[in-house]
């Protein structure tokens, strides 16, 4: 069965599932902002997932692992386009080569940030080019690696006086937390529900 078929497959049947992990476990504000993110999954063998590094010089986020993706403008379509876009933007990924299989439900942030992942698949080793103003390294880590529990470490740490609980993935020197592990201990959860 293929990669597409049968990503397509599991979140089909589980498609009337709440999110598991609904997002950070901090009092936010009203004011939401929405973003979108793509979760671009490669067609390989042993099949893996694009993310980024922001630059330390960022305002926010400064280092953080994340997928591409950020806030949806008002010239956006809908949440898809918005993620194909900022990969566009961001890791010069052509939008021509992703196949969407899935919108997956909102994750929010404490800072304010309603973020919807939208699922793809996109051929190997495509010519990937980061944007330096946005991203300081482009790489892949393997899916299975990602959606393995016993690779996704809770942990807690004070933000703006409030002591807050996260996940944590961390795959040779890189650190995933936050909002990216938390969407992808979400789909993880989904994929498992499917399978048992």
């Amino acid at each position: 069965m293929s990669l597409i078929v049968h990503l397509t497959q599991a979140l089909a049947r589980t498609a009337a599932l709440s999110n598991p992990v609904p997002g950070d476990d901090v009092p936010w504000t009203e004011t939401r902002t929405p973003a979108a993110v793509l979760i671009a999954i490669t067609r390989r063998p042993e099949p893996s997932v694009i993310l980024t590094q922001r630059p330390t010089h960022m305002r926010s986020h400064a280092g953080q692992i994340a997928f591409p993706g950020g806030r949806i403008d008002a010239t956006d379509a809908d949440p898809i386009a918005a993620a194909l876009r900022e990969a566009h933007e961001e890791i010069a990924l052509d939008p021509a080569q992703v196949h969407i299989i899935s919108v997956l439900a909102p994750y929010q942030t404490g800072s304010g940030y309603y973020i919807t992942p939208v699922l793809g698949v996109v051929p190997p080793d495509l010519p990937l080019r980061p944007n330096e103003g946005e991203v300081a390294d482009v790489f892949e880590v393997p899916l299975t690696f990602l959606l393995d529990p016993a690779n996704h470490v809770r942990k807690s740490g004070e933000w703006q006086g409030v002591q807050r609980r996260f996940y944590e993935i961390q795959w040779q020197d890189k650190r995933i937390w936050g909002a990216t592990a938390g969407i992808l201990v979400s789909l993880a959860s989904r994929l498992r529900f499917e399978q048992a």
